[in-house]
């Protein structure tokens, strides 16, 4: 682990966008705690106005201050990218293992499964299923019909690790003294596999994060009376020149948490490959 840390630590892109990451995760969840307003429609806030100290993003139309939607707007992006990364990694990972593990006509019929949900657009497919099931604009509805969409990424990456890890002297050592499956699986193929693993669900947050802005910016997202950045950037896009304080905060933090967990994944790639000889600086 500290050999780890030392490489992960010498990237200096990665370490840069894991502070600004915590920064934006503490702003979006222990700000509105400690703000004064939240990011429903209040008659005591004056609409249309312009940032002051007061309101440091202005105000809408309707009376929202807007620093307080975008920290609320963070806070559910960011717990429909965790749900969706955690969710997702699990079932792709385990799918994978057991695909690779098996390999033959096992291997075939989970693959042949997991490349049907690759080749369906993942846009259009949430955009369907969100728009027609019951309670499907809520952050934990949205977040779980993404992860049955994005698996298949992650299980593709783990089978191909699996069917080298299989073949390693381990392995065949663990066979031969009678491990079961499900051991040889979770006890030695997964925990080797956690790199490429780590680093693909790292990728996967920022993948959760376009996609359910994606969604809330064509209205099949997070509604009101919550809220999402996706939602605040279509609500305040034709006031993108006229009022830019209610466009670009949320944008520019759509475009800041997808940097810096790329960045992130970029340096725990570089850490975590044994191969890697020099580290990114």
């Amino acid at each position: 682990m500290q050999m780890i840390w030392r490489r992960f630590r010498r990237h200096r892109a990665a370490m840069v966008s894991l502070v600004l990451l915590l920064v934006i995760v503490a702003f979006a969840f222990v700000g509105p705690l400690v703000w004064p307003y939240d990011h429903t429609v209040s008659r005591d806030i004056a609409g249309n106005l312009s940032p002051s100290l007061q309101h440091p993003f202005g105000t809408t139309k309707q009376g929202n201050d807007v620093f307080a939607q975008t920290m609320r707007g963070a806070q559910q992006s960011l717990k429909v990218a965790l749900v969706v990364s955690i969710v997702s990694t699990t079932i792709g990972s385990i799918w994978g293992a057991i695909a690779g593990y098996y390999r033959g006509r096992i291997d075939a019929i989970m693959m042949r499964i997991a490349d049907v949900f690759l080749i369906i657009p993942l846009i259009v497919a949430v955009a369907a299923i969100s728009g027609n099931v019951r309670g499907g604009t809520t952050w934990y509805a949205v977040a779980l019909i993404i992860c049955f969409f994005s698996w298949a990424t992650i299980a593709r990456v783990v089978r191909g690790v699996v069917l080298s890890l299989r073949e390693q002297e381990f392995i065949e050592a663990a066979r031969a003294a009678g491990a079961k499956v499900t051991r040889i699986i979770f006890r030695h193929l997964l925990p080797n596999a956690a790199g490429p693993i780590i680093v693909a669900a790292t990728l996967l947050v920022a993948l959760a994060v376009l996609t359910e802005a994606s969604l809330s910016f064509i209205g099949f997202g997070i509604q009101p009376p919550d809220i999402s950045l996706g939602k605040m950037v279509e609500g305040a896009r034709t006031a993108a020149f006229t009022r830019p304080w209610l466009f670009y905060p949320p944008g520019v933090l759509i475009v800041l948490i997808c940097l810096t967990i790329n960045f992130i994944g970029d340096g725990l790639r570089d850490a975590l490959d044994p191969r890697q000889t020099m580290v990114r600086r």
